[in-house]
């Protein structure tokens, strides 16, 4: 029998303040009413798989978006407060326009490098690292051949993605994208060696004219951003 765990890896669903652009990391911003339409028909979609349990950063939009997901398999949510998105600092709840406006030298040095680099206040991509990862091997090895669904956010999952497949964590936001409740499978053969199965997968908004994500416009870095059209 395979020991190996299945880690459903779920971005929340889209908040009140996605469609605004504003840095909304530590922030505790609830569901949109479509996020919930997002959870509910991941939670659909995953209704017939053996969940062993579901985890959830502690911020309110991740509970929500796990409870949701739970329901179907009667399960209650496991909170870790490590798994919460990264902290923006005197960012929260700015736009972009307005930190770039406010706080350039920042924006530029986090531009640059947003693994080391944290706005005052903040947090960098290492110290979420460091408090994210250990925490899911430590899910991987109390579920040894179950799978299990990790409820977070979106720099945090990325991070994670970058560290677990040894990709540049320097770059997780030039190539990493991941879409308000996106699902993604990591298959870990053991807590030290783990499979990327599916990335950032929305084929359950299907029946609302959205199974392909779009190829990303906005939101990301300045490198995708300010490529010129051809």
């Amino acid at each position: 029998m395979s020991t190996s765990t299945r880690v459903f890896l779920v971005r929340h669903g889209a908040t009140i303040l996605t469609a605004e652009d504003r840095f909304a990391g530590s922030s505790d911003v609830p569901l949109a009413d479509y996020g919930r339409d997002q959870a509910q028909r991941l939670a659909l979609r995953l209704a017939g798989e053996a969940v062993a349990a579901v985890y959830a950063s502690p911020l309110g939009r991740a509970v929500e978006t796990a409870q949701i997901l739970a329901r179907p398999h009667r399960l209650d949510v496991r909170e870790r407060s490590e798994l919460r998105e990264i902290s923006h600092g005197r960012w929260e709840q700015m736009t972009r326009q307005e930190v770039e406006a406010e706080y350039p030298e920042e924006v530029a040095a986090w531009d640059d490098d947003p693994f080391t680099f944290a706005p005052a206040g903040g947090e960098s991509g290492l110290a979420v690292t460091s408090r994210a990862l250990p925490a899911l091997i430590d899910i991987v090895r109390a579920h040894p051949g179950e799978n299990v669904i990790v409820v977070s956010h979106k720099a945090t999952i990325r991070l994670l993605l970058s560290l677990l497949l040894g990709f540049d964590p320097r770059r997780y936001r030039d190539n990493l994208d991941q879409s308000p409740a996106a699902l993604n499978i990591v298959d870990f053969r053991n807590p030290t060696r783990a499979r990327l199965t599916l990335f950032n997968d929305t084929s359950h908004y299907a029946e609302a004219g959205l199974a392909i994500p779009a190829v990303p416009g906005a939101r990301l870095s300045k490198w995708w951003d300010d490529l010129p059209s051809e």
